[in-house]
């Protein structure tokens, strides 16, 4: 179906960063964290410019701690950096505009970062091999302010017009579904709850392999839609009976407790006005015809 909103009326923008390096903790002692039962590692982390992981890909299963597909990006300051995180929509072009891949278009498909530090950028992996570490980056913010006609209680976040108008969902009884390839158990929410839901990441547990496979999310794919169920995003993630939110899966899962795929929440509503049912197909890597 067709889902009517206030396209007229939204404020297309610029925000922009650069291809952000990544990080460890400031103490040099300490380059490793500890996995869930406690063991240290050392795997690659988010930031930087990933070659060989994309939307579309496993999101479980990779030697790394919550990788970033395709470029992350961030603002030169907090102020600035906080714009981009909150501006940037899921399904915005973005536009290199510095270095031997100036010009080259990509698509903004997650937000994270520990507090919403870095967006999440697809570019082609031919493009990825051109690119460097500071590259900028413009981002045509396109969806704040959107709001469905008829189901003006859905809040939506991070959501843009492109990405709105692809994603499978139908009405039934009065309430708006989207089709999702998951429901997240509000008992596996991890990493993020309590925390600001205007951009970042709320993350699923996976150390319970058993219970993700019970919930048939141990096969998740970056970019799937998946549904979140009793969690209230409005102003924060938070648990709230009879909440549902639907989020887009952007990072893999890693080693620490409390950080599986990291999910970008598009959609939430706090009463059964926002519901889900079942799509295998649910994807943005095929919704928006990401290229390879």
């Amino acid at each position: 179906m067709t889902v009517s909103f206030n396209e007229a009326d939204l404020v297309a923008v610029s925000v922009g960063g650069t291809i952000a390096h990544p990080g460890f903790p400031g103490l040099p002692a300490e380059p490793y964290r500890l996995a869930a039962d406690g063991t240290p590692f050392l795997l690659p982390a988010w930031g930087g410019i990933v070659y060989n992981v994309s939307v579309g890909d496993r999101a479980f299963g990779w030697a790394a701690d919550c990788i970033h597909p395709g470029v992350s990006i961030r603002g030169s300051d907090d102020l600035k950096n906080r714009g981009l995180n909150v501006f940037a929509c899921l399904g915005n072009t973005a536009t290199v505009m510095t270095g031997q891949a100036q010009g080259a278009k990509g698509v903004v498909t997650g937000k994270s970062g520990r507090f919403s530090e870095q967006v999440i950028v697809h570019f082609p992996k031919d493009v990825r091999k051109k690119m460097a570490i500071g590259d900028q980056i413009l981002v045509k913010s396109y969806g704040t302010g959107i709001s469905i006609h008829g189901h003006e209680n859905i809040a939506c976040k991070g959501l843009s017009p492109d990405l709105l108008k692809v994603l499978p969902s139908k009405v039934e009884d009065g309430v708006l579904k989207f089709g999702v390839v998951a429901t997240v158990p509000a008992f596996l929410v991890g990493a993020g709850a309590g925390l600001t839901s205007e951009g970042g990441s709320l993350h699923m547990q996976s150390t319970d392999k058993a219970a993700l496979a019970e919930a048939g999310l141990d096969q998740l794919k970056l970019g799937d839609v998946v549904a979140i169920e009793n969690t209230d995003s409005r102003y924060n993630h938070g648990y709230l009976r009879g909440a549902t939110s639907i989020g887009i899966v952007g990072q893999t899962d890693g080693p620490r407790s409390g950080y599986g795929p990291g999910m970008t929440v598009i959609m939430t509503a706090p009463r059964g006005e926002l519901g889900a049912y079942q799509d295998a197909s649910a994807n943005i890597a095929s919704l928006l015809k990401l290229e390879a």
